[in-house]
Formats: structure tokens, sequence, C-alpha cells
């Protein structure tokens, strides 16, 4: 009769299945949930632009928050529809915005769902200095590691310091000097000169701080039967699971923040993909031609509506939001500044669940028009004044500049 060996323990077997599990990690879903049913209200808001001041009034329009900015929506579900960066100053606060109202949200009973655009996408991916006008000088000193900024500052106040104190006529102010800084480093990052430094230090920091928190989100999500997404879907996605797309970039998103990207790309920079694809909002497109794809379309998502950004429209009614029979709704409005001169306006799209179906009303059309124009006229007349006291210290700085070259002439110490 054989005697059983005894088995051998070896310590490379965990190694090597915790080596496979790490290596394939990528591969398998990341249960990260993007559907949910019996939603009774939604408020979906359009891509923003760097326009923290036009988000917060559609919060509070919406009564999302209180005055202090704390959630009191209750069970409502927000839905950003992404693009929070570029183009405008304040993304950081619109994204720390939404980090905060997610958690008091969640403990409330409802949820915001912060959703991924293509600016988010370009700001992780490292692209966004393609285009000089994406990267705003304010947007691009605020993501700056803070410690890093204040080094390269330190060095131009001292540098000021030191001319002014020889009684060198200084042209500029301390602060242009360092605006005129940052933005030869943007400049730089644009057109590829030198080694850009800056820009690198941006986007690293980016990744770290908000990129890491981006990717956790969704690009789609499905709502009731409600798709949100910021693009659009394409046919060709449409036969996607809404879980693939979500983790398929979520692992593309991911291997650029590790510094190794993914060289087989298939929902990043994809031009039919839900980022990028225009396809259901641009208005040069006949309805007719290109229904029965929507029908298709909504019919593999499980879907009865789709709502979607990233085409900017002006618009001076509700139709003017919706295609294909109110089935398909586009929300970016021009909330951002940067589209006021043209007709932009905030707005947000409310969707309540009135059992058979839902009612759509856009916030402020559907609600008090007068109190609306108000908060408009209110705006324009601070950011107006926003510039002119702007100006005006300025012009102060420099008199005190000179007021100070003066005095330095004087004792002797130039």
């Amino acid at each position: 009769m054989p005697v059983a060996q005894p088995i051998r323990k070896t310590k490379s077997i965990p190694f090597i299945a915790l080596f496979i599990l790490v290596l394939l990690s990528p591969l398998y879903p990341s249960n990260i949930q993007c559907e949910w049913t019996g939603i009774q209200k939604i408020v979906a808001v359009g891509d923003l632009h760097g326009d923290y001041d036009s988000f917060v009034d559609i919060l509070k329009g919406t009564k999302l928050v209180d005055q202090g900015l704390h959630w009191t929506g209750g069970k409502t579900h927000l839905v950003q529809i992404g693009d929070v960066m570029d183009r405008g100053d304040d993304a950081k606060k619109i994204l720390e915005l939404l980090m905060s109202l997610e958690k008091e949200a969640e403990q409330a009973g409802g949820k915001v769902h912060a959703l991924l655009g293509n600016h988010e996408e370009m700001n992780i991916t490292g692209i966004a200095f393609e285009n000089k006008d994406y990267v705003s000088l304010n947007q691009f000193i605020s993501f700056l590691p803070e410690s890093y900024r204040e080094r390269e500052e330190i060095k131009i106040r001292e540098d000021y310091t030191k001319k002014l104190s020889k009684g060198r006529r200084l042209e500029l102010a301390l602060e242009q000097r360092i605006n005129n800084y940052w933005e030869t480093e943007i400049e730089k990052a644009i057109a590829k000169r030198g080694d850009y430094r800056a820009a690198k230090e941006y986007i690293n920091n980016f990744r770290e701080k908000y990129g890491k928190w981006l990717v956790q989100r969704n690009a789609v999500i499905k709502i009731n039967d409600i798709i949100f997404v910021h693009g659009g879907i394409s046919e060709k996605f449409s036969s996607w699971k809404l879980e693939e797309i979500n983790d398929r970039l979520r692992q593309e998103l991911n291997s650029f923040i590790k510094g190794n990207p993914i060289e087989d790309l298939q929902v990043v920079y994809q031009p039919d993909g839900p980022l990028w694809y225009r396809g259901l909002a641009l208005p040069e497109i006949k309805e007719e031609d290109l229904k029965p794809e929507v029908d298709t379309i909504l019919q593999n998502l499980g879907a009865r509506y789709l709502v979607a950004g990233h085409t900017p429209r002006i618009i001076k009614t509700k139709a003017d939001m919706t295609r294909f029979e109110r089935r398909v709704w586009v929300i970016d409005t021009g909330i951002g500044k940067v589209y006021r001169s043209m007709g932009g306006r905030p707005t947000a799209l409310i969707i309540e669940d009135t059992g058979n179906d839902y009612k759509f009303s856009v916030w402020p059309l559907d609600f008090n028009e007068e109190s609306t124009e108000l908060i408009e006229q209110t705006r324009y007349l601070q950011e107006g004044m926003a510039t002119k006291t702007r100006q005006l210290l300025e012009f102060t700085a420099g008199i005190l500049r000179d007021a100070l070259r003066i005095v330095i002439f004087y004792r002797g110490e130039q």
C-alpha cells in the first residue's frame, strides 16, 4: 500500500496568484453602480465649464441646497452631466462642492452623480493644453500643487523686491508679474516649448487629487428608464452594457493616471464614444434621417429617454432642448460665462415620475421668470462691479508702488 506523501507548502504559489490577480484586475468589473430604479425626482444640470456662481444659482433655484450650500434635496438625484472643467475659472470649487454634496445627499437618501465629460477626460490624459482656449489662467493656478506654486511665486517676489530696492522703474505690479509668469507657462505647454514643468505639475496634481475621484464616477448612467450621458450614445455603443462602457473607460483613464497609457483605446478619444458623440444633438442632422437609429439605440439600452450635454444650444423655450419627439433632451444651454455673450443661460432639467410617465420641467423657464431674471441681472451687475473693482485695485497698487519707490529714493536706498 503506497504511503501518502505529505503536501509540500510553498510560499511562491500565493504570490503568483496575487500577481495574476493584480495583473488581470482591470479586466474585471469594478462593481460601481450605474443603474437605479424607483427614483421619484431627478435634477439634471448641463456643462458648467468652471462657472461656479451659476451652478450655485441652479442648486439654490431648484431647492437642492440652502444658503450655506448644504444638501436639502432629500431623496432627489442630482445629475451633473460632465464638463465641469475648462473654459472658466472655478472648476476646482465646483468639484469640491460636488464632493461635499455627494456625501450629504447619500446620508439623506438622495444621490449626486458627477458624470465624466470629455474635458475631464482631457485633463486626466493631459491633452487639455492642446487647445489654447481650454485651461484658463485661474484654473491652471488653482490646480497647481500649493508647495510648488508658492516656491515659484516666492522667487518672483524676491526678484521684484530686489529690483524695487535698487530704485529701478517697474512697469508691472507684482500680481501682474506673477500672472504673466503662469501665462507664459501655459503658453509653453500649448507650444510644447522647453520642459513645461508647471504643466506637468498641474497634470500630476489634478490626477492625484481629482482624477482618482473622477474615475470612480460614471460616464453613463440609467435612472429608471432614462439614460444620462455627457455626449451621447451611438448605435455602436448602445450594444454595450452600461457596466462595460464605464469599466472600460475607467480602466483606460486609470492607465493614464498610473503613467502607462493603454495603447488600444476603445472609449477614450473616440468620436462615437459616450464623451464625444454629437450625432443625437446636432441640428444639422435631420431628425427623420436619424429616427430609425434613435429607435435602435433606445431599444438596445432599454430606455425611453436620453439626456445629454456636450453640444451647446441657445434656448428660448423648453422645446429648444428636445429632439426626436421629446425622447432626447440636450441640456447644455451655455451655462458657462464664456457662452453668456452668445445667449447662453443657466438651466436645469427637472424630471418627476408621475406614475405612468414623467413630467419634464426646465428651471427657470417653467418657474418664476421674474425672480430668475432678477438673479441673472444681479449676477451681471456683480460681474461688472468685480471687473471695475479689480481695475481700481490695480490702479491703486500702481500708485502705491510709485510712492514706495519715491520714499526709497529720498531715503537714499536706491
